[in-house]
């Protein structure tokens, strides 16, 4: 197992170097966001092909990834091609001066990199079982990870069609599945990364210890750089403040009008 960690360790730092590179050709650190999601295809094709594990249970990982991976591709080159850095690079940009290609290099792609190890235990455990069928709960992972890539794929369309909508500018998306959360598309990353690790584990040491990936993906969204960043780019909004009143944050449930005064607003 430990091999098997070196190697990844390995692979994403050359893969992250390389989008460092990219970045300083294209003058944009966003496109960091694109790398995240080829990043983990990437790293599941080179753990099939090194362990050359070729286990059912590996190639369901590596089709879920590839699927959350393209789907998230194909969400974010609209906005890599047709507008301007987003603004919390740009902010940084401006903060950093000349400090700017060595805190990128350092915050943005070797952090990213650290995390996308931590999150990638699951299929990194995975590579090195030998288990020959599916159990239950591997299961019950595909249908937890469905039922968080309906949340992304679904909250992500409502919302870029609502903002499509030009009449809509300065509004706040309160209908859909965004009507019984805040953040569904982030919901669904986090239940799709539980899905993974149960489709991952096997009841070894390390599947076990892999559960460090889904944790770390859950405090990221939660407290860190997912929905606390983006509340704070709205939090004089008027509008967003009287959605965020009756809204969960993050777990879906009915809006707080029509739940009376049952559940919490998380």
């Amino acid at each position: 197992m430990s091999n098997v960690i070196i190697y990844s360790i390995s692979v994403i730092f050359v893969y992250m170097v390389f989008w460092f590179l990219v970045s300083i050709i294209r003058k944009r650190n966003d496109i960091v966001d694109m790398a995240w999601g080829i990043g983990f295809i990437y790293l599941a094709v080179f753990l099939n092909y090194f362990s050359l594990n070729f286990t059912l249970q590996n190639q369901i990982i590596l089709l879920l990834i590839t699927l959350w991976g393209v789907r998230l591709v194909v969400h974010l080159l609209p906005r890599q091609l047709n507008s301007k850095e987003d603004y919390r690079y740009v902010e940084w940009r401006k903060k950093w001066g000349k400090a700017f290609y060595l805190k990128s290099f350092l915050i943005v792609f070797m952090v990213q990199g650290i995390f996308m190890l931590l999150i990638s235990l699951p299929i990194i455990a995975a590579s090195a079982n030998n288990q020959i069928s599916l159990v239950p709960i591997n299961a019950i992972g595909i249908i937890v990870w469905l039922v968080g890539f309906y949340f992304e794929t679904i909250g992500d369309r409502q919302l870029a069609k609502f903002k499509r909508d030009k009449s809509n500018k300065d509004k706040i998306l309160s209908s859909g599945l965004w009507k019984y959360t805040r953040h569904p598309n982030y919901f669904g990353e986090v239940v799709m990364w539980w899905g993974i690790f149960l489709v991952a584990f096997y009841g070894t040491a390390w599947s076990w210890v892999s559960v460090i990936g889904p944790i770390t993906i859950t405090i990221l969204i939660l407290y860190v750089s997912g929905i606390p960043l983006l509340e704070r780019h709205y939090k004089d909004n008027k509008e967003f403040e009287k959605y965020k009143e009756k809204t969960n944050k993050f777990i879906p449930w009915f809006p707080k009008k029509e739940r009376g005064e049952y559940g919490k607003n998380i």
